[in-house]
């Protein structure tokens, strides 16, 4: 994927943090603190983000359902008297998607879950601190920074689909967790795809922008602080496999970066084309 000296460097930047929010994930499924119920914990607060996760909303913070659930009401009565049709049909093929996504990590849940062990409450959960924390920080960069942070909001959004994919490695891996770990890895898998097209949404089109040298870098310095509050945010859902001296040292750079597949980016925008 061809991309200006801003765009190489906002990634550059951006690889080492999402390697870590991969780290959490990868060292959870071999994790002596891993249990049933904290592998039902995360998929109970991935749940509680698929169902009312902020997204990249606007600021009257609707989340991901009850957001385009909303604009689709006061659309229908306008439907093509001032509403494109085409715009409602996109709409609702986004709600469905992002349903689709509750509904795979539901159905994980419901298929790990033991005899005796709590069924999903999808309204019982108001989710955790640092998702919270997370998501404060997001609205405040898009209060305060206008059509930038909508851009560092997108680029950031599910932190180059860490989850998904080391979700989806999980697959095949032998153990007292093997069951779980096939569950996990086709509920990952049936979200990967979508989620990735989400990502590419931050990217694609940044370049036709004409950002300045300095415009660049305030888009760089507000993406890394979304994403550094991403690797603590994975983490607290994940019942902390990584210790705070390791997540210390990946902010210091001590980490491999997470290769970027600018070849499957470029790939999937000329589908989108």
């Amino acid at each position: 994927m061809s991309g200006s000296t801003g765009l190489h460097s906002l990634i550059a930047a951006a690889a080492p943090l999402f390697a870590g929010e991969a780290e959490v994930v990868r060292t959870y499924w071999d994790w002596e603190g891993r249990t049933v119920e904290t592998d039902l914990r995360w998929l109970q607060l991935q749940c509680f983000k698929e169902l009312k996760g902020s997204g990249v909303g606007e600021l009257d913070n609707m989340g991901v359902i009850d957001g385009p659930l909303k604009e689709i009401g006061e659309a229908l009565p306008r439907l093509d008297r001032g509403v494109d049709r085409h715009h409602v049909r996109h709409l609702m093929e986004e709600l469905y998607e992002e349903f689709s996504h509750f509904c795979a990590f539901a159905d994980a849940y419901d298929a790990i879950r033991p005899e005796g062990a709590p069924a999903l409450d999808p309204q019982a959960s108001d989710g955790w601190e640092e998702d919270r924390t997370l998501t404060e920080m997001r609205y405040r960069i898009l209060a305060d920074h206008g059509a930038m942070g909508l851009r560092a909001s997108k680029f950031s959004e599910g932190g180059y689909c860490t989850l998904f994919r080391e979700g989806m490695r999980v697959g095949g891996k032998g153990g007292s967790f093997a069951a779980a770990n096939d569950l996990i890895s086709k509920a990952c898998e049936l979200v990967y795809e979508d989620e990735f097209g989400h990502m590419l949404q931050g990217i694609v089109g940044l370049d036709d922008e004409g950002l300045a040298e300095d415009e660049w870098e305030r888009l760089t310095e507000l993406v890394v602080r979304l994403l550094r509050l991403r690797i603590p945010m994975r983490n607290g859902q994940f019942s902390y496999p990584l210790s705070q001296e390791r997540m210390d040292a990946i902010y210091a750079g001590d980490i491999e970066p997470e290769p970027f597949d600018f070849e499957a980016a470029e790939e999937r925008a000329a589908r989108a084309a």
